[in-house]
């Protein structure tokens, strides 16, 4: 008899999973269930703001795997049926569906959990009222342009400055909109040290959006319908046709909670090297409800990223098949865009490290993407901060225009093999004019940061 796996959550950890487990064993030896409480499975929630600013044409094109190819596969995919309760003990998951109102109890052998983040809704007044909206899924993305295309006014408050926050402002200045962003930060992008996020909030501020730091929201104000009509913080009103959400997304471990499986600091799922639950050998979870390894600062953290989501899953697919593989951490590597505005981070922030009990030294340096006299070049800032004294790669963060981005690439590299920045500075990077100065931006930065672990040392 074939062993029966079930999956909760048809999006990239749970269907990257599905599919590995398929090409390693066929549908006589091993039944695959999936359940998704959505209408869609296998999409780029990432491409989400490029749609709903008209960047990307048209939904569809986000949609890496449709259900129906994945049904082809001999995936028995079951959209719009949400998983109300897992019966650990009894090996089973209860699920209802969303449809008729069902509910039913199934059986399994091996289960995985990928039921990814929700967008965080602090319990304020009119949080949940119409016009406001968190963006996290496809379904979110569809209601949120719904919205767009039907209300008269031309006023959006984004709250919350994290990737999300900046990525949706773009977009809503895309489709013409008087964008205002609120945020509780000392300046957007907490993911970047605050004297890089002045980069975004001066470069943000250029485009002509309103942005408002060190602000708490209290209260969203609604008329007598119960629609939004305005953000509140401690010091002001900003007016609202639509509110979006971008303050940042929590584990959705609800379900495992209850179930007892165990949980991290954030409420991530806790996994092994296999992305096995711990203390639990039929049972892995991946993607954005789990807690992962920081290989620099050796903690567990949620860091909710497709790229980790995809690799997750094949991981787990590797395991449920029958196969092997692990996931041994990351360092945290994340790129965005603003308008031209390239923004990228891999690594430790300053109060990361001073958290981990780090000494350090840190240095800023301006740059270009190309040789200076080389046409369309653009200017990039490159931070990197460094133990004091090894002189080890800590971290790095990049503002700039074209060409600075994936820069953060070698940053990630230098800082998964252990590499000092004496060692980066020595290392053999493709130049032409086209493409960077004689001294890559990323080695200008090392050099600096050398005579700064020197200088520290001789004081």
């Amino acid at each position: 008899m074939a062993e029966r796996v079930v999956v909760i959550g048809g999006d990239a950890a749970g269907m990257a999973a599905a599919s590995q487990a398929r090409r390693l064993r066929s549908a006589a030896e091993l039944e695959i269930v999936v359940f998704e409480r959505g209408h869609f499975t296998s999409y780029s929630a990432c491409g989400i703001p490029y749609w709903v600013g008209g960047e990307v044409d048209e939904r569809d094109a986000l949609i890496a795997r449709t259900p129906a190819e994945h049904r082809a596969r001999d995936i028995d995919l079951r959209l719009r049926t949400e998983v109300l309760e897992i019966d650990v003990s009894g090996q089973r998951v209860r699920a209802h569906d969303l449809e008729t109102g069902d509910e039913s109890w199934l059986g399994y052998d091996k289960l995985v959990i990928a039921t990814g983040a929700t967008p965080i809704r602090p319990p304020l007044p009119g949080i949940d009222a119409a016009g406001v909206h968190g963006v996290q899924t496809l379904d979110d993305g569809q209601a949120l342009i719904d919205t767009l295309e039907a209300i008269e006014g031309r006023r959006a408050v984004v709250v919350g400055a994290g990737y999300i926050g900046v990525e949706m402002a773009e977009a809503l200045i895309h489709r013409d909109f008087q964008v205002t962003m609120v945020s509780r930060g000392t300046e957007p992008m907490a993911t970047l040290d605050p004297d890089m996020g002045v980069l975004i909030r001066k470069a943000m501020q250029g485009m002509g959006i309103q942005v408002h730091c060190s602000a708490e929201v209290t209260e969203i104000r609604t008329d007598a319908q119960g629609r939004a009509t305005a953000v509140v913080t401690a010091d002001a009103e900003y007016p609202a046709d639509v509110v979006v959400l971008g303050i940042g997304v929590r584990p959705n471990t609800d379900l495992a909670r209850a179930a007892g499986l165990p949980l991290g600091e954030s409420g991530g799922l806790l996994t092994d090297l296999a992305m096995r639950v711990r203390g639990h050998d039929n049972i892995w979870a991946g993607g954005d409800c789990v807690e992962v390894l920081d290989l620099i600062s050796r903690s567990e953290r949620h860091i909710p990223l497709g790229t980790h989501a995809n690799k997750h899953g094949q991981v787990i697919g590797s395991g449920v098949g029958g196969g092997y593989a692990t996931f041994p951490g990351v360092v945290g590597t994340a790129v965005s865009k603003v308008c031209d505005l390239e923004v990228a981070r891999t690594g430790l922030l300053e109060r990361d490290a001073r958290a981990c009990g780090l000494q350090f030294v840190t240095v800023i340096i301006e740059s270009t993407s190309r040789s200076g006299y080389f046409p369309g070049t653009a200017p990039m800032s490159v931070k990197m901060i460094a133990e004091r004294r090894t002189g080890r790669l800590l971290g790095a963060q990049i503002v700039g225009r074209e060409g600075a981005g994936k820069r953060i690439d070698i940053a990630a590299v230098a800082l998964t093999a252990g590499l000092t920045v004496e060692q980066i500075v020595a290392l053999d990077l493709g130049y032409a004019p086209p493409f960077s100065p004689v001294w890559d931006p990323i080695q200008v930065a090392a050099r600096k940061a050398v005579g700064a672990v020197r200088a520290a040392e001789r004081s």
